[in-house]
């Protein structure tokens, strides 16, 4: 049975419908890591295309529980893109600086400029992830940044950026297997924090935040995909996939050749 990847604006969305080991069958790990070979020649062909054309912008978004692989996926699905016109934002803790401003401010210096490929690990929806969960600020404040996120993400499309917004769709066990892969590994091991033990104590809590940010931030303009990641060679090719769809959709364009070029020689 197929299952869809990008969830349709208005319709309720329930992580338990979505099966996090999913497959298409269209790819085994084999021709998979072939195709991801492909996909990049012909993104970083269009990301080319879209510096030099310098009007639009694009940005990923991924999100998704610790072990879930953004990490993974912006090693192998953004390989081979110009590292001049593609830059990656890590959200973490916030600063001083940042607490002592709208919590929208450090994601939006952060955004692309025009011509550029984005991509944010993690963004503004830890605000109403980690923030929710840990009861950081009153209930009150987090339940209005829904509807100030939906209105910033129309403010950025609005100036001619597109934005692909991904949520990696782990599993329970999976990512007690990656994490305790982590541990077993002394090459990985600086990657686990005690409180990785924690955070998973509050898996359920971190679901039902997942849920109310998908359904109440999946619009037309900036709508969630939702990505089966306990197989990470599916995990990167779907990723990739999307993204090379919605970069072939811009289509952009080399901009206009200056006049009277024909016939000149350099010397």
């Amino acid at each position: 049975m197929s299952q869809p990847l990008t969830a349709i604006p208005g319709t309720e969305i329930a992580l338990a419908d979505f099966d996090t080991s999913y497959t298409d069958g269209s790819h085994d790990k084999k021709s998979a890591k072939r195709q991801l070979k492909e996909n990049a020649l012909a993104l970083a062909d269009l990301g080319y295309r879209l510096y030099a054309e310098n009007k639009r912008c694009l940005l990923l978004v991924l999100q998704g529980m610790d072990a879930a692989g953004k990490d993974g996926v912006i090693r192998h699905v953004m390989r081979g893109l110009n590292p001049q016109s593609c830059q990656v934002h890590s959200f973490k803790r916030p600063s001083e600086e940042e607490l002592d401003h709208d919590f929208l401010w450090r994601i939006h210096k952060a955004v692309p400029r025009r011509g550029n490929i984005g991509i944010f690990n993690r963004s503004q929806y830890e605000d109403v992830l980690v923030v929710r969960v840990h009861n950081l600020v009153p209930k009150q404040v987090w339940q209005r940044r829904y509807q100030l996120i939906n209105e910033f993400e129309q403010l950025l499309t609005d100036g001619d950026m597109v934005i692909v917004k991904c949520f990696l769709h782990i599993s329970n066990d999976k990512q007690r297997e990656r994490l305790q892969a982590r541990l077993d590994d002394p090459n990985k091991r600086w990657k686990f924090r005690h409180g990785d033990l924690d955070e998973r104590e509050l898996w359920d809590d971190y679901q039902r935040a997942y849920e109310a940010a998908l359904n109440r931030c999946n619009t037309e303009h900036a709508p969630w995909h939702i990505i089966p990641s306990d197989r990470k060679w599916y995990r990167n090719l779907t990723v990739s996939n999307l993204l090379l769809k919605t970069m072939q959709e811009m289509d952009p364009q080399y901009p206009a050749e200056e006049e009277g070029l024909e016939g000149v020689t350099v010397v």
